[in-house]
């Protein structure tokens, strides 16, 4: 696995992993676009993707204010460890920017869900079928 900076010229291979997902998936496909994507990363934010064999299999952002945006793995990629390596990529920026706490959104009953408990995030709310959670981040020394 290569992680590596998420760049504009990505978008396409992001977009189509976005919509191939089996859980969380998105509504309406049209409701995410590249100038979106090219802002989240470039300018109120960062991603990052996860490259097996040179294709992208993850991807990962996050605004510079704690909220991660987006986490996804390819079908077929999960339990490999992109997540986790993301996501440490995601809380190390923001420990680097000073941010004290990470917020994200995710589907109950996922494997998402399952994913942040065990990684340290704690539930503040429940809206239908979506959780907020958070995760208190350290200071840098």
């Amino acid at each position: 696995m290569r992680l590596r900076l998420a760049q504009a010229a990505d978008w396409p291979v992001v977009c189509e992993l976005r919509l191939s997902v089996l859980e969380n998936r998105l509504n309406n496909p049209a409701s995410v676009t590249q100038a979106m994507y090219d802002e989240y990363i470039a300018r109120i934010g960062r991603g990052w993707v996860a490259e097996i064999e040179g294709r992208i299999e993850g991807f990962c952002i996050v605004r510079d204010d704690g909220y991660v945006w987006a986490l996804f793995v390819r079908p077929g990629f999960e339990g490999r460890g992109l997540a986790r390596a993301l996501m440490a990529e995601c809380v190390g920026w923001l420990v680097g920017l000073g941010v004290s706490r990470a917020e994200l959104e995710t589907g109950a009953g996922t494997r998402a869900e399952r994913f942040y408990r065990r990684a340290g995030w704690r539930e503040v709310e429940r809206n239908g079928a979506d959780i907020t959670f958070h995760l208190d981040l350290p200071t840098e020394a």
